[in-house]
């Protein structure tokens, strides 16, 4: 049985021996053959018949070899998932001999063959271009198809796998809460640095001893950074990315679950991010227009870039007069409301205005359409 591998860069000088058979179980037992860093025997490569020491540079070149045509495949069917919901091979965390087969072994080819060496008319002469492969992909006919498919495509390919239509998706879940500051014009767009620090529910780490952890939420603008930026420990993930099926630090995932629960409702009505974002939201509205019906469709423009239907405004404006009513009866309640969150409120909003649009803007943000990419 083999014993860990040399650590570092192929330094010779420190060896890690396999465990010998004769004593089982030994393992101070250091007697065996030396184990040295070299590509499997069934993987055929140069690397592997390389007579010198091998390092981590070894690795990497014979990860990107023209001799290893699998990197490519898989980069660019993971490209594929994220832009049309499902890889050209489905199975995009086993594809090799015993994943699904792909829908179209042609276009993956193509595709690898474009990444790892672009074609001179693409204009593109750098290997490994994701910038390349990403505008082939977004520039595509299959790309731009509408999302409402047929009902003679619906029936045929119920999978949508001869790519008949775009495929709508609940987005995930750094992109929900990225999307509802975007609609605030909340959102930090800085890159790279330290993690931030998110709202959390007080005591969420109480459970987390040696040490005790104490949480304090930033109180800048890295509050409202991206959520790839988002910190969380490894077992104790922000309760908002726990809801909408972000996986734990503890194991890399493909293919992320997607559920749809009671508790997500929850979260986009009563996070103190939504709620802050409704709040901003809310109070660019009425500043960019003076009709009720003006103020609802930017709502809607800024976050699900239409205008509302006929339906959908009678019945928000129906709803809105209801809140107007009730905040204006219960201002405490509407000074709670505004208090949510880190931005400050206007000193000349009306109170109970502006928390009336706030809760408007609350149920725009948790509409289906508003957290489904389409």
């Amino acid at each position: 049985m083999p014993g860990r591998q040399v650590a570092g860069h192929g330094d010779a000088s420190r060896e890690t021996p396999t465990h010998a058979r004769a004593s089982p179980g030994n393992w101070q037992d250091e007697g065996g053959d030396p184990v040295e860093p070299r590509v499997p025997a069934f993987l055929t490569s140069a690397a592997s018949e390389s007579t010198h020491p091998l390092t981590r540079l070894d690795l990497a070149r014979w990860i990107v070899s023209p001799n290893n045509p699998l990197t490519s495949r898989a980069v660019v069917n993971r490209f594929w998932k994220q832009f049309f919901g499902q890889g050209i091979c489905a199975s995009v965390e086993d594809l090799g001999a015993q994943g699904e087969m792909p829908s179209h072994p042609e276009l993956l080819d193509w595709l690898a063959v474009e990444f790892r060496d672009p074609s001179v008319d693409s204009g593109h002469a750098h290997a490994w271009d994701v910038k390349h492969l990403v505008k082939l992909m977004v520039m595509s006919s299959a790309y731009r198809q509408d999302s409402n498919p047929s009902a003679d495509s619906r029936e045929r390919d119920p999978n949508d796998r001869l790519l008949s239509s775009q495929s709508p998706r609940r987005l995930d879940a750094e992109f929900v809460r990225d999307n509802a500051l975007a609609a605030a014009g909340l959102i930090n767009l800085d890159v790279g640095g330290p993690s931030d620090f998110p709202y959390q529910p007080q005591g969420y780490y109480a459970n987390i001893q040696f040490p005790d952890r104490k949480y304090v939420a930033d109180e800048d603008d890295r509050q409202y950074r991206r959520g790839v930026y988002l910190h969380w420990q490894r077992t104790f993930l922000h309760p908002m990315l726990a809801n909408f099926d972000a996986p734990s630090r503890e194991d890399a995932v493909c293919t992320r679950n997607l559920s749809n629960t009671p508790q997500q409702a929850l979260t986009l009505l009563n996070d103190p991010e939504f709620v802050e974002a409704a709040r901003v939201l809310a109070e660019k509205s009425i500043r960019a227009a003076a009709s009720d019906d003006g103020r609802l469709e930017g709502v809607f423009l800024r976050t699900l870039g239409r205008a509302p239907k006929q339906n959908e405004r009678q019945s928000l404006l129906a709803f809105l007069a209801e809140q107007r009513d009730y905040y204006r009866s219960h201002r405490d309640d509407a000074d709670k409301l505004l208090q949510v969150g880190n931005a400050p409120v206007a000193k000349d909003a009306d109170e109970s205005e502006l928390a009336a649009w706030t809760t408007v803007c609350r149920v725009v943000l948790n509409l289906h359409e508003t957290i489904t990419r389409y």
